[in-house]
């Protein structure tokens, strides 16, 4: 790592960096296909969706390839693939979506949906993940960082990597999918350790690490930011700290990613004596699709030529449904067609055996020329009872803006949609563990939303009659993600609940006799 500092500070770049820098994305993306194909040619789905007969279509115009690949392969969410497909790998049969065994599956958070999902995880997916890692890794030549930062310990607070195994594979986390392989000259740098990540149950993990954390030097953590938020301030109060620098002198780089940071970022400065360097990842349980490549941009840069065929599918009524379901007949475009500022939901093939995946978020092109991409929401994860078509996007802003103002740190929240008579209302569930005026936040939140979402506030003359906020202690969210088995590590709280998970929500309110301040 004291080699890789030095390579740092020399702007040292990977090949496929170079090669993506000085390639058109079509071109990448087009070669990346034709690979996934060759390669998967053999397999059961790809002898029943003719991939040799594709192929050929290569040699052909332009869009040829890809009008082809359209007319063999369908559109897959995750039920579909799994029921016609996935399910006979996670039998024993090989050569089903891609060559060989599968010998791993991720267990998806499932946020949108109540169970866990099984995703397959092939050595190829695990070797792509490591070499976008240290794409990622090299980008930080461009941050004022010393020399000596990278030989320091590097935290990562992620699933268990004593996987659990179940007839012909092991099931876990794909975080304890990847750590429990790391390479071996990265593991003195690693924290927890081996000992500690084999650790299954999340809050005697949690224990462990917060005794031991005076033994490391730590000066990159990595995590989804509620969980590293829990465990720092663990940490500052067992050992009676007043900052996590106190314990972490060298602590100068969080990577988080999985949910928007920003709701987070106010509570979690109050834990640090200076600023961090934040540094966003899109590692989905699918692949490693974008990390940020520029510290002064909230934008990152989607990899083109690393295992992942990118489809797009304009975000728009004419193509989902009021549940966020892809309509049948819905536009789908590839990277030369896409504009920026526009959303669109991502579909993906990857070299783990996906094909035309409806992986489930929406992004918008922030810049076409260089592939950077913003976040803005999950297909399923927004609100539209009447028309208002609220984004994740919209509420994590307005949430934003709402702690700036008040001067809070609102910790979780979620959002439901209610009826009011014969009109609709948006019940606001808010987790924050200070003094809140709730009149006061139910108005800001209000006027917020109206300002960033014009339906919205159209909505709100109209049809969308009530908004109510609910004010709970912060912990009443993770208690209630263990009491769905969804606690630590990779796990999200759903920023918007419906049906099934709405009811479980407000049923285990009422279980637990808790009243809203």
């Amino acid at each position: 790592m004291a080699i890789l500092g030095t390579l740092l500070k020399k702007g040292i770049m990977v090949r496929e960096s170079l090669e993506q820098l000085y390639t058109s994305p079509l071109d990448l993306q087009k070669q990346e296909l034709r690979n996934l194909l060759i390669h998967c040619q053999s397999t059961k789905f790809g002898e029943a969706h003719a991939f040799d007969e594709i192929l050929t279509s290569f040699k052909g115009d332009k869009d040829q390839f890809y009008q082809s690949f359209k007319s063999q392969v369908p559109v897959f969410d995750y039920e579909k693939i799994f029921d016609e497909w996935w399910h006979l790998a996670k039998e024993g049969q090989k050569d089903v979506c891609y060559p060989g065994k599968i010998k791993y599956f991720a267990l998806s958070s499932g946020t949108s949906g109540a169970p866990s999902k099984y995703i397959p995880i092939t050595r190829d997916m695990v070797k792509s993940i490591r070499k976008t890692s240290m794409r990622q890794i090299l980008t930080m030549s461009k941050y004022d960082l010393p020399a000596s930062l990278f030989s320091k310990g590097i935290l990562m607070l992620g699933g268990s990597t004593d996987l659990k195994k179940s007839g012909h594979y092991f099931e876990g986390d794909l975080s304890g999918i990847t750590a429990a392989q790391i390479p071996f000259w990265f593991q003195h740098f690693y924290k927890p350790g081996k000992r500690i990540a084999k650790t299954k149950n999340w809050n005697d993990k949690l224990e462990e690490i917060v005794k031991k954390a005076p033994d490391w030097d730590i000066g990159i953590i990595v995590g989804v930011p509620a969980w590293l938020q829990i465990m720092m301030e663990k940490i500052i109060e067992q050992h009676q700290l007043k900052t996590i620098h106190d314990i972490w002198p060298n602590l100068q780089i969080f990577v988080h990613g999985g949910v928007s940071f920003e709701p987070y970022k106010r509570g979690f400065e109050r834990l640090l004596a200076r600023p961090l360097y934040y540094m966003e990842t899109y590692l989905a349980s699918e692949g490693f699709i974008a990390f940020q490549a520029y510290p002064n941009r909230k934008s990152m840069r989607l990899v083109l030529n690393n295992g992942i065929f990118y489809e797009f599918v304009p975000f728009i009524e004419r193509n989902f449904d009021e549940d966020g379901k892809m309509k049948p007949d819905a536009e789908t475009i590839k990277i030369d067609e896409v504009q920026e500022n526009k959303e669109y939901a991502l579909l993906i093939t990857t070299n783990a055996g996906a094909w035309r995946y409806m992986i489930g978020d929406v992004i918008k092109f922030t810049s076409v020329e260089e592939s950077e991409i913003v976040i803005t929401g999950r297909t399923k994860m927004f609100m539209s009872l009447c028309g208002e078509h609220l984004s994740l996007d919209n509420m994590n802003k307005a949430i934003e803006l709402v702690e700036d103002e008040m001067k809070i740190d609102i910790r979780e929240f979620t959002l439901l949609g209610e009826r009011a008579d014969s009109l609709f209302a948006h019940h606001w569930y808010i987790g924050t563990d200070d003094s809140v005026d709730n009149n006061q936040l139910k108005e800001r939140i209000d006027h917020h939303l109206m300002s960033l979402n014009d339906d919205y506030k159209v909505e709100r003359s109209s049809a969308l009659k009530e908004l109510i906020v609910s004010v709970f202690p912060s912990n009443v969210f993770y208690q209630w993600m263990e009491s769905q088995g969804k606690v630590g590590s990779q796990n999200k709280f759903p920023r918007v609940l419906k049906k099934e998970k709405a009811q479980l929500w407000k049923n285990f309110l009422a279980e637990q006799n808790l009243q809203a301040s």
